[in-house]
């Protein structure tokens, strides 16, 4: 019997390990609405793709998303309202502005300090901390989080990319401003700049530490 056990174990580290090659990328979070039309209203204000999809279904996808939200009239069995969702942005003052100027009310930014949440945005605007949230016409809630260098180990060192010219536009400020002080640093100008904006372009988005 014990041999039996070390066998099932076995297995089953076998199986895991070879599941854990296999893509699985995430296509739909499903929403819960009351009100369809109301919903598609809201979502195709805040600017998302509308896609094609079978009778009873509607589908948005957010812009430089890979992952798109459906909701319909049965779909899901949970309370409509009771959805949560997060939004990645590289710039939460520019996103903030955009949906207030399409008509969406959007709370404060807020960051996260030691003892909880504090009013704008983080002073060094450091990753993972500035964020701002808004509900669509359910109360199903959604948080925009300013992400600009990823934690480490959260992308694969050969998937680095970015999902829209506005994620690389700003990705190309951020080290343009990084290079300025590097030129500083030297005293000199840096004939290489290509190759230094492409290193730290993908070491930030990676988690890795930046050139200096």
């Amino acid at each position: 019997m014990a041999i039996l056990k070390q066998e099932i174990r076995g297995n089953g580290a076998t199986a895991a390990a070879s599941a854990a090659g296999v893509d699985m990328k995430i296509e739909v979070i499903v929403i819960p609405v009351s009100d369809v039309d109301g919903a598609k209203e809201f979502y195709r204000k805040l600017g998302w793709r509308l896609d094609q999809t079978p009778s009873g279904v509607v589908q948005f996808t957010p812009h430089g998303s890979g992952c798109s939200v459906q909701f319909g009239t049965k779909l899901t069995s949970a309370a409509p309202g009771s959805g949560k969702g997060y939004l990645v942005v590289s710039d939460i003052e520019a996103a903030r502005d955009a949906l207030i100027a399409a008509g969406v009310e959007v709370g404060e930014i807020f960051h996260l300090g030691p003892d909880g949440p504090v009013s704008g945005p983080d002073p060094e605007r450091r990753t993972y901390r500035s964020r701002a949230s808004f509900s669509d016409p359910d109360g199903n809630s959604w948080l925009l989080q300013e992400v600009t260098t990823r934690l480490p180990g959260r992308i694969d060192l050969g998937a680095t990319s970015f999902g829209s010219a506005s994620d690389l536009a700003s990705a190309l400020r951020r080290a343009a401003a990084a290079h300025g002080k590097h030129e500083k640093r030297i005293g000199a100008a840096d004939p290489n700049w290509p190759d230094w904006y492409a290193e730290y372009m993908v070491r930030e988005q990676t988690g890795e530490e930046l050139p200096q």
